[in-house]
Order: structure tokens, then sequence, then C-alpha cells
């Protein structure tokens, strides 16, 4: 299952897609562990690197530990791409990434991201500067097109490949689409058959089903994985498993599944300080998803305003939970 990029060397086909407020360091560190292949940190912005926004640094913290890694930028200007990228080489990660695929009109007003896919020249000069002025491999992650009048993946991907590109990440789904609807893995396949470098394909990745199938149907060369791993940073596990022939793990339980959660916490806060707790809201949302009595359980910790609150929210949860399963088992004896 090896494969690379440039001369990057990544173990497996399983990648995980850069998420803004999502694939910070203490994330990308569990998904690791869990035999993700390759991380990507969350996009930066070229502007805030350039003016030296303070904000921005902290999403260029990786640990060796974590690789390989890849940091995401974002921009609309070749020369500010540029040199952010130098910045970003500097720190010593083993890729950079360009996102020319994020749909969020914020981004897109200021004519980055999935605008990139409108102005295939620009796009195509923007990864040239880029590709020029770092030594490392350049990736570019885009969608299928802006919209279904406007599929500009392929030609895009070749122009990129041209410029020296040495990957591409194809997103099945066009800005219009955002995260609606259903991933058109079909031009994921038509831009595996453009190009010659290596194509990450993502979009509706949820299973380890989803992912081989995914592989079958395009030829890509790997699996990007997202929204699916929100709450389930386990599934890279399962789908490296099932990508191997091996037996698949199956999905922790409900108190397992806590005590994931509690470590992901501490992890957090250890990384961010006990502010960090704020950002962790969303994260234990998505762990308690699906558990016995977890909306009132996520009243609570967004209500709790320090760390040792929330552990014991949890804490008593797990216990509940644990004398539940307990009492389940005896039941079924």
């Amino acid at each position: 299952m090896r494969w690379h990029i440039g001369d990057v060397q990544i173990p497996n086909r399983v990648v995980l897609a850069p998420m803004a407020g999502v694939t910070d360091l203490p994330f990308r560190l569990l998904v690791k562990e869990f035999g993700c292949g390759l991380v990507y940190a969350p996009m930066v912005s070229s502007m805030a690197l350039q003016y030296g926004n303070p904000a921005s640094r902290k999403f260029l913290s990786f640990s060796d530990i974590e690789r390989p890694v890849a940091v995401q930028l974002f921009g609309a200007k070749p020369a500010i791409m540029a040199e952010a990228a130098r910045c970003v080489a500097d720190l010593g990660p083993d890729i950079i990434d360009i996102n020319m695929g994020c749909p969020t009109p914020k981004i897109v007003s200021g004519g980055a991201g999935c605008a990139l896919m409108r102005d295939p020249a620009l796009a195509a000069e923007i990864a040239a500067a880029v590709v020029e002025a770092v030594s490392i491999p350049v990736t570019v992650k885009i969608r299928s097109g802006w919209d279904a009048e406007h599929m500009t993946a392929v030609k895009l991907s070749r122009l990129l490949e041209d410029v020296g590109v040495a990957a591409l990440c194809v997103h099945g789904r066009t800005r219009e689409q955002f995260y609606s609807g259903e991933a058109d893995w079909s031009v994921i396949a038509a831009v595996k058959d453009a190009v010659s470098v290596p194509v990450i394909g993502n979009g509706d990745v949820k299973t380890p089903q989803d992912a081989a199938r995914l592989l079958q149907e395009t030829g890509c060369d790997a699996v990007m994985v997202g929204r699916g791993s929100l709450g389930r940073p386990w599934v890279f596990a399962q789908i490296v498993q099932h990508l191997n022939g091996d037996e698949v793990m199956a999905d922790p339980e409900p108190d397992e599944r806590i005590d994931l959660a509690l470590r992901h916490l501490h992890m957090a806060v250890e990384f961010g300080g006990e502010r960090a707790i704020y950002e962790m809201r969303k994260h234990l949302a998505w762990y308690l998803k699906g558990l016995d009595h977890a909306n009132q359980v996520k009243r609570a910790v967004m209500e709790a305003e320090t760390l040792e609150s929330v552990i014991d929210i949890l804490q008593t949860y797990r216990r509940q939970l644990r004398a539940y399963c307990e009492s389940a088992g005896e039941l079924i004896e």
C-alpha cells in the first residue's frame, strides 16, 4: 500500500482532509495513532502569514510523530503565495498544499479557494510560483468545478501538472454544491486518466467499504477522509485494515468512546491551554453522537465553563454507560 508524493514516502492509501477548526495538532496525532498515512493541517491564509498574524502561527505547529504532514495555504496572489510557501517550508513540513477547493463565501470573495476553479490560468500561475519557491513537493486540492456548467477539474489538473505540482486531490463536488448531495466520483476518475501524478479521491468516504469502492471505481492512488472522521478517529484504522484484507476492528464501545473523548480533551488543553475546552465542544458533541441520552450530556458540556466541570460531566456519563452495559450483559446471560 506504500506510495509517494515526490520524494515523500506514504505508508498507506488513507489521508486526513484539511478541515478548518478541526485538524489541529491533537486531532492529527490521534488519527496518526489510528494508522492514517498522511495528515493535512488546516488551511492558513497567505496574506495573514505575510502580515505576521499570530493567530495563523498556531496552525503551523506540528510534530515529528505525525509525519508525513502537509500544510495547506490559500490565497489569490502568486507572489504572496510564493513568499508564504517559503515561510512555511522553513518550518519543516513534508508537503505544501494549495487550497483551490474551499467553497466558503469569505474565501471565495477574495478570489481564493474554489474561485480559482473559474480562472485556471491564474490557478496555474499561483501553483507555478509556489513550486518555484520551495524544494518540497507541492500538492493542490480542487473540486470538480464551480457548478454543473463549469466543470474545470480536468483542464485545471493538466495545467497544474504542467507547472510541477506533485499530486492532486479532487473533491467530487462543485462549489455550488458545497457539501450537499452526492459526490461525483466520475470526475475523480477523469482527472486520474488525464494526469500522471498521484490523485487523491475525496468525497463521501465514511466507511471502509466506501474507501475501497472509491479506489476501485476511480483508480485513484489514495482516499481522503474528512467529515467521516469527526468523532470517529478510529475509522482510519478500519479503512487501513479493510484495504489490507485484515480483520476490521469493531467500533469502540460507548464507554471507550468517552475515554477517547477525554484523552482528546486533555491533549487539546495541553496544546492550547484551558480555553481549548471551547474549541473542543464540537469534537465532544461528535464523540457523543448516537449514544443514549447524549443530548442531555451535550447540553451540559456546552454550558460548562471549566475543564474540571467538562471532565466531571464526561466521567459521570462514562460510569453510567458502563453500569448500563454491565446490567444489560447480565440480563442477556
